[in-house]
């Protein structure tokens, strides 16, 4: 087990139950731009444990980012929270969140993913499978290409405003542009069918996302929190715009405080 670096907001003198939030990528546990920086009004009633994946942050390095390694560190670090804890992830976090949860459901109080990338549940749905033809059908990212010219295509590229470069930035889009295909992945939707806990699944409308930024990402993932909704029998929010937790905080904060009652 490698040893992550992990955020703690707590404002209730350790009384509070415990809550991990795991990011996607381009970012890290307290970024205020992709990460969950927004929620920490949450720390009120709970001790927020926001971690940085191995790569990202200030978490050790890692020559490849996997989502199978990080489904483990979720274990090791949800075994050490007396009770388990509640498990929040997004994007590719999300999908490491499910597969923890899958492999030790006894330690998780609840899941909530935010348009996680568990694209096996909602395979043979037009916009995944357009999505995974495209993505097999790309050549390799050269190895000349650096992160900042990544980032810049990965935004820019797609209609939206990039971030500053900085060096934690660019290092999380340096671990992203190596870490494993999260369409590899076969997500455990049995476990968390059969689980005693619930499950929530928020998902952003898209309404406003540059058209490109909707077609090639935003599709497919609604259409993925929609299959691992139904699949698990979780209640689906629909929040506006593309970051539901960064651009539309309360609303999101407001879901977690009620389910984590």
């Amino acid at each position: 087990m490698t040893d992550l670096h992990t955020t703690v907001w707590d404002e209730t003198g350790g009384e509070g139950a415990p809550a991990v939030f795991v990011h996607n990528i381009f970012t890290w546990g307290s970024d205020e731009a992709y990460g969950f920086a927004a929620q920490r009004p949450l720390a009120a009633h709970h001790r927020l444990l926001l971690v940085d994946r191995r790569g990202y942050g200030h978490s050790p390095g890692t020559d490849r980012s996997d989502f199978d390694t990080d489904a483990d560190d979720l274990v090791d670090l949800l075994a050490r929270q007396d009770g388990g804890a509640h498990l929040v992830g997004h994007g590719n976090g999300g999908l490491a969140a499910m597969l923890a949860a899958g492999r030790r459901p006894g330690l998780v109080r609840s899941l909530t993913l935010i348009q996680p990338a568990a694209f096996s549940a909602a395979a043979g749905h037009p916009a995944v499978d357009a999505m995974l033809e495209r993505v097999r059908n790309s050549p390799a990212v050269p190895e000349s290409v650096m992160p900042e010219q990544y980032l810049r295509a990965s935004t820019e590229g797609l209609g939206m405003t990039m971030p500053a470069p900085t060096p934690q930035r660019l290092r999380a889009v340096a671990t992203s542009m190596r870490e494993r295909p999260v369409w590899e992945a076969t997500v455990p939707l049995e476990p968390l069918r059969s689980a005693p806990w619930p499950t929530l699944v928020i998902c952003g409308i898209w309404q406003d996302a540059p058209e490109l930024y909707r077609t090639y990402a935003g599709e497919p993932l609604i259409a993925c929190a929609e299959a691992v909704a139904e699949a698990v029998g979780a209640r689906l929010l629909r929040v506006p715009g593309y970051y539901p937790h960064t651009q539309h905080p309360a609303t999101v904060n407001a879901a977690l405080r009620e389910l984590w009652r």
